[in-house]
């Protein structure tokens, strides 16, 4: 997410980091370097004279505690003000509630629509969609595939007015716990679709009116959410495409000029990539600190409580690394999951294709081992091993460096029982996972 932006703040970090002496003039240059990495990231040039002049104030006026080093001051207010620089978050309650979609064309609204719905149906609310996009040719068709995929049911009309669609819906979804509907876009911001928002607004009387819009458009954003919200009022925006544009610090400092939260960010093209977004796990990410929260949040979020229980209760076998494999691939790329940690600029990308690919090998050859094999990786022998590797088409080399694995990640879920958090993640190095719960 954000890689330039995020490289360019750890490498800051790291200078910080090997600095002597924090003086004035040191403090400056930093504030300097920093004003290069942001406005790198699209943020707005006045936006980020603002954060330089009150890291300033602040490391000249503020009384530094006892027991703490200007250097590591230094660090705590820069985090303080690019916190305040995205501005607070919206409030996402899994509760009941009413949802309605706005936003122009293109920005991923229908699909961001079938994020959500997936988002609250695996925290056990009914959740139902409705789209009065009767404008965009297979708006109602797109989002009816997207809601068979995901088990969430689906209503629109193609030929009725949208005033007319909601009023159906509702009717049809009335005993469901979370509505969500996808209003239609434009291109730009006009009278007509302001009427039809508006309309649809005061019939459905939602708890929540978001603006879904892409991070990609940086600095715009600020003049897209004014529009909106003095047209139609919202209440929180959905930054989509966050993991690939480097305007995205720009779009969210957009945002907060423009006095509106942001409530979820889009992190990916799949129905899983949307989070409730939290600055300081984001500006975590962003400085390199690792969000285990985050990736243990993901992993509950891909298997099924009794499964997690499974994987940790009793004997840790051969089976149970098998679904750890499966839950891993869940949560999305290795990258991804690497990302959340605040470790991706740490690994070189080959060291990364490569652990991708020992899962899918792992996984191959595990499906040539019999249930005994599996259940009991002790009598795994020579000639056992042998076998495993024909019957899967891989090496003897590759087999035992699957049990290699296997007795990793068994010492370290025997930690995790023990109290000792840590997150085992299947073809990575050694030295690598057992840094992660440091």
């Amino acid at each position: 997410m954000l890689s330039r932006v995020a490289k360019g703040l750890q490498d800051f970090l790291s200078k910080l980091a090997r600095a002597g002496a924090i003086d004035e003039a040191f403090i400056k240059s930093s504030i300097k370097e920093l004003q290069k990495i942001l406005i790198s990231g699209d943020v707005n040039v006045r936006l980020v004279i603002e954060l330089s002049k009150k890291i300033e104030d602040r490391m000249r006026k503020e009384n530094i505690p006892k027991g703490v080093s200007h250097k590591q001051y230094f660090l705590k207010v820069v985090y303080d003000e690019l916190a305040n620089l995205l501005g607070a978050e919206g409030a996402v309650e899994i509760k009941p509630q009413k949802i309605l979609l706005v936003g122009l064309y293109g920005h991923g609204k229908t699909t961001t629509a079938a994020k959500l719905a997936k988002f609250f149906s695996k925290r056990g609310l009914k959740t139902a969609l409705i789209t009065t996009d009767n404008w965009r040719p297979a708006a109602y068709e797109q989002l009816s595939q997207l809601g068979k995929r995901i088990n969430i049911p689906v209503f629109g009309d193609p030929n009725s007015k949208p005033i007319e669609v909601l009023r159906e819906g509702m009717k049809k979804f009335d005993k469901y716990d979370v509505l969500i509907v996808d209003s239609a876009g434009r291109d730009s911001l006009n009278q007509e679709l302001i009427d039809e928002i508006k309309e649809l607004k005061e019939e459905l009387k939602p708890d929540n009116v978001w603006l879904v819009m892409g991070g990609d458009i940086g600095q715009a954003a600020e003049r897209e959410a004014r529009s909106f919200n003095e047209a139609v009022g919202i209440t929180g925006i959905i930054l989509t495409r966050m993991d690939s544009s480097a305007k995205g610090g720009g779009a969210l400092a957009a945002c907060k000029s423009a006095n509106v939260p942001v409530v979820f960010i889009g992190t990916g093209e799949k129905l899983d990539d949307i989070e409730v977004f939290d600055k300081d796990r984001f500006i975590s990410r962003l400085l390199g600190f690792p969000d285990i929260a985050s990736v243990l949040e993901k992993f509950k979020e891909s298997v099924e409580e009794e499964e997690i229980e499974d994987i940790t209760k009793g004997e840790f076998t051969l089976t149970k690394f098998y679904k750890q494999l499966e839950a891993t691939k869940k949560m999305g790329s290795l990258s991804k999951v690497l990302e959340m940690l605040g470790l991706a600029q740490k690994l070189p990308q080959e060291v990364v294709e490569q652990g991708e690919q020992k899962m899918k090998v792992f996984k191959v050859i595990m499906d040539s081992m019999t249930k005994e094999e599996l259940e009991n990786p002790d009598i795994l022998n020579k000639s056992r091993i042998e076998r495993i590797a024909r019957g899967s088409g891989r090496t003897e080399k590759e087999v035992r460096e699957l049990l290699k694995q296997y007795k990793m990640a068994k010492k370290m879920i025997n930690k995790m029982k023990s109290g000792k958090k840590r997150f085992p993640i299947p073809g990575l190095p050694k030295d690598f996972n057992m840094g992660l719960g440091r």
